[in-house]
C-alpha cells in the first residue's frame, strides 16, 4: 500500500492569518508545557504543521482516550455490516458473565449505553473491571445504580466491552478489523494497539498512530465518512456517533459539559466535536470553519490547549478571503520547522563527576526494581541492572547529551524498553539530573541523582500522570573500593 501526503497549502490560501497560527504556537511555548506535535488543515489541505523536538511527524505517539473515537467508528462499521445492533442488550453478548442475580438496570443496559457512558453506574466502574482476572465478570458485578440511559459517568471500561463485543461479532480484534475497512484506506500503516492478557483491543486506550494519521481520521469525519469518492463510514453514523446524544453536565462554558455522543465530545463552540485523549492529544473537528487541529502532547491541563485554540485559531477562520502574506506564511513556516523543547540546562560539569565516574551503587528491593547503576561521564553514558520483568530483566546502557537530547532506549521509569531522547546536567554540584523524553509518548522522566559520600539519592517524578507525579526516593550505595573497610 502507498500513501499519497495530505496536500499542502498556505494558511492564507484557505482564508487563514500565518499571525494566528504563529500566535498559537508563541502561546503554547509560554503557557503549555508541552505540546509535541500540531496539525491545522482547512477545505482538505494542511496549512500548518509542526513537531517539538525531539518529537517528530513519523514516529507514533500514545493517543489514551482518543482512541475511543476509533472504538466507535468499528461499532458503526459493524452496525453498517450487519453484524451488530446496539439496541441489543450487553448480557446477551456475555451470558456466562452475568452475575448469579441480574437486576432490572442490568439486564437493561444496551451497546447503546455503552456508546453513550450512560451505563447506570454510579462511578466509573474501570478499576474494578481490570483488577480482575475476568473482566467481564467483573465489570458485570457493578452495581447498576441508575437507569441505563439517564446517568453520564465517563467509563473506560465501557468502551472495553464495546471492544470484546466487535471481537464477537466480526471475529477480529479491533486493529484487525479496522485495519482494512479504515486504516487502508485512509492511508494509515504502522499503527498498534495495546491489549487485555485475553487478547482483546483495550478500546478505552492504547491505540498508537502518528499525527497525520489523526489528521486523516478527522477530516474523513468532516466530510461526513467520505474519502476520495469513496464512502468509508456511512454518514448516518457519524452524524449519530458526534451529535449531542446525552448531556454530561451543567457548566454551559466547559469543553466537558456540551454533551456526548458515541464516544465523542461536543465542543463550545457551535456545531464543533473532538476525540479527545489524556494529556492534551486532540482531534478537533470544526464543520462550521471546515477545520480539523490535531495536537499531541504532554500537559497536565487540557483545557489550557482547547482554550488557546478557541482564543487564537477560532477567530482568524472568518469567512472573508485574504490576500496572499508571503512573509508571514514564510515566517510561520520557518518557526514551525524550528520548533523543540529545550533540553533542562545547567553545568556540564563536577568537582565530584571523576570521582563518581565509574562506581557501582547498588540499590536496596525497590518498586522501580533498579538493582544497580554506573555513571560513565566521561562517555555520557549509564549502565543499569534491573530486576524482574521479562521485558526490562538484565543489564542497560544510555547514552546522554550534555544539555542535549540524544536518542536511544531506556526501561527507567517505564513498563517496557521505550524510545527516548536524553538529556544530563549538573543541577548542583552534588546532583546530576538525568531527563529521559519518552518520544512516543506524553511522559517526560526526570531522575534526579544526588551523591554524597559512598551513597545516590535517586529522586524521580514525571510530567503527567493519572497518579502522582513524584515517586518515593532510592538509596544506593557504592562498594568500598579497595584498600577501605
Amino acid at each position: 500500500m502507498t500513501t499519497s501526503p495530505l496536500p499542502r497549502t498556505s494558511p492564507e490560501a484557505q482564508g487563514i492569518p500565518s499571525a494566528a497560527i504563529a500566535e498559537f504556537v508563541a502561546r503554547a511555548g509560554q503557557t503549555i508545557q508541552h505540546l509535541h506535535s500540531l496539525m491545522l488543515l482547512r477545505h482538505g489541505s494542511v496549512v500548518a504543521e509542526g513537531w517539538w523536538h525531539p518529537y517528530r511527524p513519523e514516529a507514533p505517539h500514545m493517543l489514551f482516550s482518543l482512541s475511543k473515537s476509533f472504538t466507535s467508528t468499528a461499532v458503526g462499521l459493524a452496525v453498517a455490516e450487519e453484524r451488530l445492533d446496539i439496541e441489543t442488550p450487553v448480557l446477551a453478548f456475555f451470558p456466562a458473565d452475568a452475575p448469579r442475580k441480574v437486576s432490572p438496570h442490568l439486564a437493561a443496559m444496551k451497546v447503546r449505553h455503552l456508546l453513550t457512558m450512560t451505563t447506570g453506574h454510579d462511578h466509573d466502574s474501570t478499576e474494578a473491571t481490570f483488577t480482575k482476572r475476568n473482566p467481564y465478570k467483573a465489570f458485570l458485578a457493578v452495581p447498576v445504580v441508575h437507569e441505563p440511559g439517564t446517568h453520564f459517568v465517563y467509563d473506560t471500561a465501557a468502551s472495553f466491552m464495546l471492544s470484546a463485543i466487535v471481537q464477537q461479532c466480526t471475529g477480529q480484534t479491533l486493529l484487525a478489523y479496522l485495519t482494512s475497512r479504515l486504516f487502508e484506506p485512509l492511508g494509515i500503516q504502522g499503527a498498534a494497539w495495546e491489549s487485555h492478557p485475553n487478547g482483546v483491543n483495550f478500546g478505552g486506550w492504547g491505540l498508537n498512530i502518528k499525527t497525520e494519521d489523526i489528521a486523516r481520521f478527522g477530516q474523513l469525519y468532516l466530510q461526513k465518512g467520505q474519502w476520495q469518492g469513496r464512502q468509508i463510514v456511512p454518514a448516518a453514523w457519524v452524524e449519530q456517533a458526534t451529535a449531542k446524544q446525552v448531556p454530561n453536565g451543567p457548566d454551559a462554558n466547559s469543553d466537558w459539559a456540551q454533551g456526548y455522543g458515541y464516544q465523542f465530545w461536543r465542543c463550545t463552540p457551535p456545531g464543533a466535536y473532538r476525540a479527545d485523549g489524556a494529556f492534551g492529544q486532540f482531534c478537533v473537528i470544526l464543520p462550521e470553519q471546515d477545520a480539523v487541529l490535531v495536537t499531541t502532547a504532554g500537559v497536565a491541563d487540557n483545557a489550557a490547549v482547547l482554550r488557546l485554540a478557541w482564543e487564537t485559531l477560532l477567530p482568524a477562520m472568518g469567512p472573508a478571503a485574504l490576500r496572499a502574506d508571503a512573509p508571514a506564511a514564510e515566517a510561520l513556516a520557518q518557526t514551525l520547522q524550528g520548533l523543540s523543547i529545550p533540553p533542562p540546562q545547567g553545568s556540564v560539569s563536577s568537582p565530584l563527576a571523576e570521582r563518581i565516574s565509574g562506581k557501582t551503587y547498588t540499590f536496596a528491593p525497590n518498586p522501580e526494581r533498579l538493582h544497580s547503576l554506573r555513571f560513565n561521564f566521561a562517555a555520557d553514558s549509564l549502565t543499569y541492572r534491573l530486576l524482574g520483568g521479562r521485558a526490562r530483566r538484565g543489564k542497560h546502557s544510555l547514552t546522554f547529551g550534555r544539555c542535549a537530547w540524544v536518542e536511544g532506549t531506556a526501561s527507567l521509569a517505564a513498563p517496557a524498553p521505550c524510545k527516548v531522547a536524553a538529556s544530563g546536567t549538573w543541577t548542583a554540584e552534588d546532583t546530576f539530573t538525568l531527563t529521559l523524553c519518552q518520544t512516543e509518548t506524553p511522559f517526560m522522566v526526570t531522575l534526579a541523582f544526588t551523591f554524597h559520600g559512598d551513597e545516590v539519592t535517586l529522586n524521580a517524578k514525571v510530567n503527567v500522570a493519572f497518579g502522582p507525579t513524584e515517586f518515593p526516593a532510592l538509596l544506593g550505595k557504592a562498594a568500598p573500593e579497595r584498600g577501605q573497610k
